[in-house]
């Protein structure tokens, strides 16, 4: 009984003594914040693209699937290049693709 005792007494020490170096750390960080002259290296990732960045990247990506497909599609369906384009036209010509 006593070790379950002395067991759960030191379980609440090393939580203890977790918490103040985590306290420790962290007003140490505070108080190179407050430094005017203080220069932190703080890790950073690779620099953020903009949304028009990645918007262009996707669409660029949605592009070049398509076309893989189409290919893919001409080649099963034995279709040549002229007879798909004319597919297309008559198709953007009636309103069923943009």
């Amino acid at each position: 009984m006593r070790k379950h005792k002395t067991d759960r007494s030191m379980d609440e020490r090393e939580k203890l003594r977790k918490f103040r170096e985590l306290d420790d750390a962290f007003a140490e960080a505070l108080r190179e914040l407050e430094k005017p002259d203080s220069r932190l290296d703080i890790p950073t990732g690779p620099p953020v693209r903009s949304l028009e960045e990645r918007e262009a990247e996707e669409a660029q990506q949605r592009q070049q699937a398509f076309e893989q497909r189409l290919k893919s599609l001409m080649s099963e369906y034995a279709q040549p290049r002229e007879s798909v384009a004319a597919l297309l036209r008559t198709m953007k010509t009636l309103g069923h693709i943009a």
